[in-house]
């Protein structure tokens, strides 16, 4: 029996941001009878839409519903009117306006054939409210997937990405790429760095996504998390998490889930496959690493939320991941089938903990892992790579997505696989045998199938033989339709100029505020780790600085040169030769730049640590090391005058690393992770951080 909707009120209380805008699509040309429409309403009217105030005025918007049950907005040709002037008006574009008169108005609204209407009240004590009309119009979601065929079902469900196109990089709608998102009536797409290339550019592809989409808006994902995940090639660049754990600020974390959501927004993309909610406890980590807040499940939820709440403030859906974590790991999941072996107890209160107060906190969406939990989910299935039994990773396992995930955590949201073609599933399943056993574990978007017709013909056929249900396919197609109109991602019968919408981004993107968070993040975060009286530099400009390194060290290089001039680059990644080691004869001060990211490159062994220690042997100066990615990497040089980490390779984390060193930024970071010594002993601690 269809759910009826229930009168809500909703109670407004503070500003907020302004309802998404409908995302761009082709103009509908409907005849002079509206042939295909049937119904009007006012988008506030859904049960699912928010209200938001922002000051005395609500934006109303509203929809056409077409005989299939689709829904377009439609802003053009409509008629408004307050049936109660003294308490609010509404402008010709449908704000409604508040007087700060007690009473009661109906706002209406007509395309000269439909007509639908909503209550608006002000009270001096209770504020203002927007009392929501009962009916089964308002249905819309249920009435849509009642009209959706089944191929439209599977389509929403499906997100591919168009990372490149005959070899070359997709940076523009192409019609064979457009064919493909009409043809599979797909609900999603997911871009890549070498799609978003500079401000304009991605604009109008976004939009030109949204005109190809016929029926529904397509969610458009993007993976901007900051840091060493930064898709976006103009803009702002964030240091990423770990740098915001060591900040230990919610308000930087929500300043940056909300510079980060505001230049998504603008530019028309909706979803962002962030925060990163992974507990790194683990150094040897080769994924995740700088990805995680820090090693605390405490901090990590903290600043998770936060970065959720200003990333869902902006208007884009955010996304957990990697559930049910991947932080305990020295395995990458790209490459091969990681296992955490942890009773459900540990992983409750460790690795689950951040994802428990993300999905209380309402998050939008969660992200899968490609990683075995056996306490979880004993069973075994047979590898197709070689024949062998492993253990059912998370993404396709009831257990974790429907029985630990919905009834025991209690999530409503949507679920999002982790990329499908990577070689943890596509190595062990054949592709439509991972898509099949991930719906029906709980998965609702299929990320990245491999094999975009096989994948969708091998859903449809899995239908009709009873693998999966229908009924199974309309419970993720509703959750995906409830997001989208949470979030304001509609077709809209009249895009909004392209014009308007790149000069908007070019406002918005790279702002000088969202600069401005930018460097507080970086300047922030830098921890110093180790000083035995090397800083801050005090330097004449007679005295020199010479810069060693190579991953990065120009970067370095150049931001120390901006503070003090008489600076010189030796570029290595191996011991130094004799001719090298005669320009630290007359340097005051050596800053040595250090980079890793794996377990093998930070080994004192390694040709860098080997160079950094000879250096320190060598040098008869303070020698100061600067862990441009990895906190770890003082772990093979523990004998280094001074060490600051960075967390970060991006410019910002370098100049308040150069700030740092001349005393400009005096140090209040503190370590998100404990660094472990060669024998696994702590050499500092979890917290740790020194300032001048």
């Amino acid at each position: 029996m269809r759910r009826r909707v229930k009168l809500t009120f909703i109670y407004l209380t503070m500003a907020a941001m302004l309802l998404s805008p409908f995302s761009f699509s082709k103009t509908t040309v409907h005849a002079e009878d509206n042939s295909g429409i049937k119904d009007l309403i006012i988008f506030q009217n859904v049960p699912e839409a928010t209200v938001e105030l922002v000051g005395d005025q609500i934006d109303l918007k509203v929809l056409h519903i077409y005989g299939d049950g689709h829904f377009e907005a439609v802003s053009e040709n409509l008629s408004w009117n307050s049936k109660n002037k003294n308490v609010a008006t509404v402008n010709e574009d449908g704000v409604v306006t508040f007087t700060g008169q007690n009473g009661r108005s109906f706002i209406t609204v007509t395309d000269g054939r439909y007509t639908d209407e909503i209550a608006v009240h002000h009270h001096k004590e209770s504020g203002q409210l927007v009392i929501k009309q009962k009916s089964e119009r308002y249905n819309i979601i249920d009435n849509a997937i009642e009209g959706m065929t089944l191929n439209e079902k599977i389509g929403q469900m499906l997100m591919p990405d168009f990372r490149k196109w005959n070899g070359a990089d997709v940076t523009e709608m192409l019609p064979e790429i457009e064919a493909l998102v009409q043809e599979y009536d797909l609900g999603g797409v997911i871009l890549f760095r070498e799609n978003v290339v500079a401000t304009k550019q991605t604009a109008k592809l976004v939009a030109a996504y949204q005109e190809a989409s016929e029926k529904y808006g397509l969610l458009m994902a993007i993976d901007q998390e900051g840091g060493i995940v930064t898709r976006l090639q103009s803009g702002t660049d964030m240091p990423g998490n770990m740098a915001l754990g060591a900040t230990r600020s919610s308000e930087i974390a929500e300043n940056v889930g909300r510079v980060i959501g505001e230049e998504l927004h603008a530019l028309g993309i909706n979803m962002n496959l962030a925060p990163v909610l992974d507990v790194n406890n683990n150094p040897d980590n080769p994924v995740i690493g700088v990805r995680s807040i820090g090693e605390s499940p405490e901090l990590v939820a903290e600043l998770g939320v936060a970065y959720t709440k200003g990333l869902q403030g902006a208007g884009i859906a955010a996304t957990a991941k990697h559930f049910p974590g991947h932080g305990d790991t020295a395995t990458d999941s790209h490459l091969l089938l990681p296992e955490v072996p942890h009773d459900k107890e540990r992983l409750l209160a460790v690795e689950l903990y951040p994802f428990q107060q993300a999905m209380d906190a309402g998050i939008d969406a969660i992200m899968t892992a490609h990683v075995t939990f056996p306490k979880i989910d004993g069973t075994k299935v047979i590898s197709q790579k070689d024949g062998t039994e492993i253990s059912l990773p998370a993404t396709l396992s009831y257990k974790v997505l429907t029985e630990l995930m919905r009834e025991e955590m209690g999530y409503e949201g949507v679920i999002i696989t982790d990329a499908l073609n990577m070689a943890a599933i596509a190595e062990h399943f054949g592709p439509v045998d991972a898509v099949i056993r991930s719906v029906n574990a709980g998965t609702d978007i299929i990320l990245m199938p491999v094999g975009l017709k096989e994948v969708a013909d091998g859903l449809l056929e899995a239908v009709e033989t009873g693998e999966i249900t229908e009924e199974r396919l309309e419970a993720s197609v509703k959750r995906i339709l409830t997001l989208k109109i949470k979030r304001g991602i509609i077709k809209a019968e009249s895009p909004v100029p392209i014009e308007e919408i790149v000069a908007n981004a070019e406002q918005i993107v790279g702002s000088a505020e969202h600069k401005q968070v930018e460097a507080d993040v970086a300047n922030k975060s830098i921890t110093l780790v180790k000083n035995e009286q090397a800083l801050p530099l005090n330097l004449t400009d007679d005295e020199k600085i010479v810069v060693v390194g190579n991953t990065y060290i120009t970067n370095l290089y150049d931001a120390i040169k901006e503070k003090h001039d008489n600076t010189d680059l030796i570029r290595a990644s191996d011991l130094l030769n004799e001719t090298q080691l005669a320009q630290l004869a007359d340097a005051s001060a050596v800053v040595i730049g250090s980079y890793t990211f794996s377990v093998s490159g930070r080994s004192p062994n390694s040709p860098q640590m080997q160079m950094i220690n000879q250096v320190i042997e060598e040098a008869d100066v303070p020698v100061i090391g600067v862990g441009i990615r990895n906190p770890y990497d003082i772990m093979a040089f523990p004998e280094i005058d001074a060490y600051l980490a960075q967390y970060s390779y991006r410019n910002a984390s370098f100049k308040a690393t150069a700030a740092a060193l001349f005393g400009e930024n005096k140090p209040t970071g503190l370590l998100p992770v404990t660094i472990p010594d060669q024998n696994g002993n702590v050499l500092y601690s979890f917290g740790h951080g020194l300032s001048y």
